[in-house]
């Protein structure tokens, strides 16, 4: 049972007198309106039974007359054992829930009447000091099983949460609980309660902090302080404990667990590790520590504690599960930012791939037609993996697109994307770059920044390379990239990769090679693009045997024909 006393009054006084299902009753006030009946920790009087609705009922205020509701509950609502979906309740009304054993209410508007059952109320629960009388054990027992209850039955964070509080209260006799979370700026109250069940109202959520922080920094242990009313005793530890007139203070850190394996759990020591603190005070006197209730609030307190850290667990996990679906929306992105096709007839032959070893890559490739008898090729590494990356390389495909029969620009586009990303990165992302013009008559103008030199494979096996010709595109200021040319022949074939393929390791380390790669290409200088580039993509993976890769694996080759043909694209 938890109501949650409100700053607001209600228009009229009126109560509701609530018995629990062990028999024990309390005042609620019906503040404020409307007054709110559930499991969720919102309602203003919450009830701890898993067979009541979390929003089960309320009770308004209308044309003078109080009347109650049902707020879509399962099992509806029952006013003096007549089911009702609504109705004006008249002094001593009884309200239950359509369970047996459960929680009953009891309206009450006249005072007299209302006194009159409230001292059958306090008597059997106040002692003479005017602390709760628990009933020895058994009322603790109770407090723990419904503790037990809530926490297989409520999947609400919350509810665990009050529960907690409100079992330390029943165990201990202390009149104020709170729950309070560290936050950057301090402390933050999650759970405020009266030992009569209702959550405090905001102007209640006074406490020592002096003591908290004490509490928080210093101890792992219980800490209980007593104070001598009308001594200076609380002043030493904050005038909040004068202001408030506490006789007794009960702390207990909250230690953040660390999950083992199985169902082993152990405690983190460290101060950063402290996540917050049960709290208990009393006025009118000291709390009852009592008949095993300090170790039991350090079983309270490390419950909560587990509580918190399943919470944030499964919130890590949900933002891992939402930042895969947002990386698996990426890649698809980026794979169809890549060609759809190649040419496969003409004068020009071309296969490619780009296999990323993340869920987003930083290489990026393209082969496009610039006119008939010309065709453009660019082969891009960003420096580094992950989603900045792959930002630079989507960028680094927008501005290489625009493509010219001039070889002249080549050089021109290079230094001003050099400009750009310098201006915008500071030099702390750059990318290699090979681009090229190919020719129908075999003429290959290009410009190399600091990529892998691609190789030139000729049809009896003899290779060349590509050497650089400028540094990496955002790396340096002013860098220039002048162009370079090479001539090729009918047959002739142009292998243009990352470092990816190079330095592919399979699961001892070892690196696939260069050495490795150039053997594989001088084998298969006979064969088609599409089979030279499969024979690659296949020694690579089986090189590597499924092990986890650190670099993109990119590949593109290029197979002049030296016909006259039209090419397909």
């Amino acid at each position: 049972m938890e109501p949650a006393a409100a700053a607001s009054s209600a228009p009229e006084p009126a109560s509701l007198v609530v018995t629990d299902p062990g028999g024990h009753r309390s005042r609620v006030p019906l503040q404020p309106l409307p007054f709110l009946i559930g499991r969720q920790p919102q309602s203003n009087l919450i009830l701890r039974d898993s067979r009541v609705s979390r929003a089960h009922a309320r009770i308004v205020f209308e044309n003078g007359r109080y009347v109650v509701e049902d707020a879509g509950s399962r099992h509806g609502i029952f006013v003096n054992d007549r089911k009702v979906a609504r109705q004006e309740l008249s002094n001593a009304d009884r309200i239950d829930f359509g369970a047996q054993d459960s929680y009953q209410l009891v309206f009450m508007a006249d005072s007299a009447e209302m006194h009159r059952m409230m001292e059958q109320v306090n008597a059997p629960t106040e002692t003479a000091a005017g602390a709760p009388g628990l009933g020895g054990g058994l009322a603790k027992l109770r407090a723990v099983l419904d503790l037990a209850r809530t926490l297989q039955s409520s999947f609400s964070l919350d509810d665990v949460l009050v529960q907690v509080v409100d079992t330390a209260l029943a165990a201990t006799g202390a009149e104020r609980g709170f729950l309070l979370l560290k936050k950057a700026d301090g402390l933050e109250t999650r759970v405020a309660r009266h030992r009569r069940g209702h959550n405090l109202p905001l102007e209640d959520l006074r406490v020592p902090r002096a003591i908290l922080h004490r509490a928080l920094q210093h101890r792992r242990e219980l800490l209980i302080m007593n104070f001598d009313p009308g001594a200076d005793e609380g002043r030493g530890v904050g005038k909040t404990v004068a202001d408030l007139d506490l006789r007794s203070v009960v702390c207990v850190p909250l230690v953040r667990i660390r999950a083992g394996q199985g169902d082993a759990t152990s405690l983190l020591t460290t101060g950063a590790e402290t996540v917050g603190v049960l709290y208990l005070d009393s006025r009118a006197g000291a709390a009852d520590m009592a008949g095993g209730n300090r170790e039991l609030l350090q079983t309270l307190a490390m419950e909560a504690s587990t509580v918190l850290e399943n919470a944030r667990l499964l919130e890590e996990e949900r933002a891992k599960q939402r930042m895969e679906e947002e990386l698996k929306v990426a890649r698809d992105i980026q794979q169809s930012l890549l060609p759809r096709s190649l040419p496969s007839a003409g004068w020009l032959r071309a296969a490619g791939s780009s296999v990323a070893s993340a869920q987003v890559g930083g290489d990026y490739y393209d082969v496009m037609k610039v006119e008939d008898h010309c065709w453009s090729t660019v082969v891009a590494d960003v420096s580094g993996k992950g989603v900045s990356s792959a930002l630079l390389a989507a960028l680094l495909e927008g501005a290489l697109i625009p493509a010219s029969v001039h070889a002249a620009l080549l050089e021109r586009r290079m230094e001003r994307l050099n400009a750009f990303l310098i201006d915008r990165t500071g030099g702390e992302k750059y990318a290699t770059v090979f681009y090229c013009l190919l020719d129908q008559n075999g003429r290959l103008d290009y410009v190399n920044a600091a990529h892998c030199p691609p190789i030139v494979l000729r049809p009896g096996g003899e290779t060349a390379e590509l050497a650089a010709t400028g540094v990496p595109v955002g790396l340096i200021e002013g860098s220039s990239y002048p162009p370079a040319s090479s001539q090729l022949s009918p047959g002739d074939k142009l292998v243009i990769y990352t470092d990816g393929v190079t330095e592919a390791q399979d699961a001892r380390g070892a690196f696939f090679g260069r050495k490795r790669l150039f053997d594989l290409v001088r084998a298969n200088a006979g064969a088609s693009a599409d089979r030279l580039h499969d024979a690659i993509q296949d020694a690579v993976r089986e090189f590597t045997e499924g092990a986890a890769q650190s670099d993109d694996v990119t590949l593109v080759v290029l197979d002049f024909r030296g016909t006259c043909g039209t090419a397909a694209g």
